[in-house]
Parts: structure tokens; sequence; C-alpha cells
């Protein structure tokens, strides 16, 4: 056979390596229209702000912020994700020691303390916690994937979250549900048996009510989200300014940058209540569309999952979908009144910098697990 017939062969019986571009074309597109929503939400009040008095201050801060994360997205996406496995334990402890840290030493707002400063910069440690519980857990659950169809097991699972959630709680009960609702669905789909999940149900459940109670300012919570009407110019303000907001875009919106609302009316509109903003300026229409394009990032998680070469990897890429399908979730049912008010941001959108630079981190991981799958 000659040299020729040899590599036509060789080339033929070579097995072609896979790369996610569309989701990485939804993640680009999804950045990039975040920061224009960023800028149109936030340019009025930061303008007239004595204390900032430019109009691109959060545009600024949010670039600077995705760069990282973007920085941080190409470096993860080069480096084989089974490589992480050998940091999960210490990934684990770091995140607990930062949630405990921001209890005593954090910087306090609305009553709770959510962020660690580290001079001009502030830093969440319960974004860092999401990201680190995800590797953990697929690094422990790979490894007893037979054991998962007992009960016993997924309770040793849910425990081993334990010493991470009761920290970020204390501080921030929506996160927490968040780390609760990403280890239930990689255990969900690691066992064999799902009406184990059905107690767990129940425990998380109870869980969450505990929590509620055990803070003044979360049950104040419930009580604006049954009648925000009570209070409309104190902790009702936020809810019924959404909610008219979204009354007033209409089908197709006002524009980009005509809201009224985020005038001052809706308070910090460019963090939690984005979606209301959108829902002015690009109508129903606008609304639908970033929906749609959630659920089609979530749809190429589940491409990677289905065909990753290992469990590892399609924990993984199943504990970012959980994580960003239950913020985009709860977030939108926030702005929309479905739920009290629980501070979560709309991923990749709402402003936020350790929230894009950890959530781009976790893009990388996704995009390093495509890497691993095999065509032809």
């Amino acid at each position: 056979m000659s040299e020729v017939s040899k590599r036509a062969v060789k080339k033929k019986n070579k097995k072609i390596m896979y790369f996610d571009y569309t989701l990485l074309f939804l993640i680009i597109f999804l950045v990039g229209f975040g920061l224009v929503v960023v800028y149109s939400t936030s340019s009025y009040s930061a303008q007239l702000n004595p204390k900032i008095a430019d109009a691109a201050y959060y545009l600024k801060k949010q670039a600077f912020a995705a760069a990282l994360g973007f920085f941080g997205m190409f470096v993860v996406s080069k480096i084989d994700y089974h490589v992480w496995r050998r940091f999960a334990g210490l990934a684990y402890i770091i995140a607990f020691g930062l949630c405990v840290f921001v209890i005593f030493f954090g910087d306090s707002a609305n009553g709770s303390s959510r962020w660690i400063r580290l001079g001009p910069l502030s830093f969440q440690p319960s974004e860092f916690a999401k990201l680190a519980m995800i590797i953990f857990l697929a690094t422990v659950i790979s490894r007893m994937p037979k054991q998962m169809a007992e009960f016993s097991t997924l309770v040793k699972v849910m425990l081993l979250i334990i010493p991470i959630v009761a920290p970020v709680a204390y501080t921030n009960l929506s996160t927490a549900i968040i780390i609760i609702g990403i280890a239930v669905a990689m255990a969900f789909v690691a066992s064999p048996k799902y009406s184990h999940f059905i107690v767990a149900g129940l425990i998380i459940v109870a869980f969450g009510v505990i929590f509620i109670f055990a803070a003044a300012y979360r049950m104040g919570r419930i009580e604006i989200w049954l009648h925000p009407e009570t209070d409309p110019m104190g902790k009702g303000m936020q809810t019924l300014q959404g909610l008219y907001a979204i009354g007033s875009g209409g089908l197709f919106g006002k524009g980009l940058g005509e809201s009224m609302q985020k005038l001052g009316y809706v308070p910090e509109a460019q963090n939690d209540m984005v979606f209301s903003i959108i829902c002015e300026e690009l109508g129903l229409f606008g609304a639908i569309c970033v929906i749609l394009l959630f659920i089609l990032m979530l749809w190429r998680f589940m491409v990677i999952a289905n065909n990753a070469k290992d469990l590892y990897g399609t924990l993984i890429v199943v504990g970012i979908m959980a994580h960003i399908a239950i913020q985009v979730v709860l977030n939108i049912a926030v702005v929309t009144n479905t739920i009290p008010n629980t501070g979560i941001t709309l991923p990749f959108i709402s402003y936020g910098g350790t929230s894009v630079s950890f959530l781009l981190t976790e893009m990388g991981l996704a995009l390093n697990v495509s890497r691993s799958i095999k065509v032809g």
C-alpha cells in the first residue's frame, strides 16, 4: 500500500473531535446583550449619583468582570476537565471557609453579609460555592454510581452539602436553594430510583421553611410578596414598579433605552429586576426571545451531557445546566411576583461582577467536556 493510501485510511479512521460552537455563540451573545442592557438600565441613576457621576460606571465594571470571565472560560476550556477531580476536596474546603468568613467579616447590605471586599473590588463567596459544589459532587457521585440506587447514599450526598449550604443560607437563602437544586439534579441523573427524591423533596421544603422563619427580613419578603400594595413607597415599591414596567412594555416595547421605570422608580434596576426593564423596552417579543435563548442554551447542555465520554463529564454539565435553569426560573418568577423576592440575578444579563465571572468559568468547563465528544 502506498504512503498516500495509508494516509487516506488513517485519516478516514481518525476520530473527529467535537466542540460546541453553538453554545459558545450563545454565551458571547448573552454577555454582549447583558452589557447593553446594563448600560441602558443603569446609565441614568449612575450619572445622577454624586459619588459616581459616570453614566458608564456599571457598564465598565461589568465589562471588566466579563473580560476576566472570558479569560477564565478560555483557560478552563483548554484544561482537561478530569484534572479538577484532584482539587474537588480543596475547592470544597475553600468554599466552606469563605462562606463562614463572610458571615463575620463580610460587607453587609439589606440585613445580610454577602460580600468580601478586596481593596476596590468585592467578591461574593456564594458564587464560588456553586462552582465548587458542582466539581465536588461530580467527583463524589462519579466514584460510586452503582451505590446511588440506595437511599442511604442519596442521604449521604445531601449531607455532604450541608456544611456549604448552612452558612450560605444564613446570608443568602436563595443561593442556598440553588445549590440544593444543583445537588438534587446531579443526584437525580445518577440515581436509577426516582422515588427517593420525593422524600428528599419534602426534606428540602422543610429546610427552606425553617430558614425563612429564622430571619425577620425573609418573613417580611413573604408579607410584601402577598400584599405589595400595603407599602407602595417602601418594601413593595420594587415589586409594584417592576410589574408596571412589564405591563407598560406591550408587545414590542417602548424601544431600547426608552424605559421610564428605570428612572428611579425601580430601585437598582440593573440587578435583580433587569428582566422587567427588558420587558418594558423590548416588550413581550423581546422577553420571549431572551427566554428562548436560555432554553436553547439548556438544550446544548443536554446534548453535551448525553454525549460526554464518562459520568463525571455528564455530571459536571448537568450541574451547570441545573444552575442556569434554576437561576433563570427564580429570577423571572420574582420579577413577575410569582414567588417572593429572593435577590437572584438573571444569568449573564444582570449586573454582578462575581456572578458573570464564575458563570463564564463554568461555561469553560462545559465547553471542555464538549471537546471530549468524538464524532464518527
